[in-house]
């Protein structure tokens, strides 16, 4: 297999543009998205070792940014229902409808049961997606799993939107018998 070469010295010049607009219509604050795409350049930095090339530069640092950006949100929302905020639910007077929020559950608390079902159900997804023709699973893959963006899955394999998609229906039509038979 031939080694792949990154040249992080252009990355700011070819793709800084692309992951800052990307970034930006996601979490609509400069700041943020100025600060995510940083760390996506040196999250890049550091795993170049881990680039395989089995996709373009660009396609493998929004894979990079797309898990930033997932961290940012589950960072905000882990902070949600932490605090008690007072809150007005009716305009006729400051001090009517007045209420403390409660607190919300945690949804990280899993009791050993949902653990394993939620081990057994990805072990049968996984298993199904192994019986899948080799392209379809990759599509699958990479849309519903990796969460790439359509243009970039039809670049990479050379298809188009349309194809894409009779392709996904296919494969979540097997994947759906499937599991019927496997997992439930």
């Amino acid at each position: 297999m031939p080694e792949h070469k990154i040249d992080a010295t252009k990355w700011i010049d070819s793709y800084s543009d692309y992951l800052y607009n990307y970034t930006i219509s996601r979490v609509s604050d400069a700041e943020i998205a100025k600060d995510l795409v940083q760390d996506t350049f040196f999250a890049g930095l550091k795993s170049m070792k881990n680039f395989k090339g089995e996709a373009s530069e660009r396609t493998w640092l929004i894979s990079i940014l797309k898990r930033k950006i997932i961290d940012h949100y589950r960072k905000i929302n882990s902070k949600k229902g932490k605090a008690e905020v007072r809150m007005s639910y009716t305009a006729e007077s400051e001090d009517e409808g007045d209420w403390l929020e409660e607190r919300v559950a945690d949804s990280s608390y899993k009791n050993a049961e949902d653990v394993l079902e939620n081990t057994e159900l990805s072990e049968a997804i996984y298993n199904c997606l192994d019986k899948l023709p080799t392209k379809q699973a990759q599509v699958f893959k990479m849309k519903t799993i990796e969460n790439f963006e359509t243009d970039i899955i039809c670049n990479e394999l050379n298809i188009t939107p349309s194809n894409l998609w009779v392709i996904i229906h296919r494969a979540r039509t097997s994947l759906s018998s499937c599991l019927e038979k496997n997992w439930y």
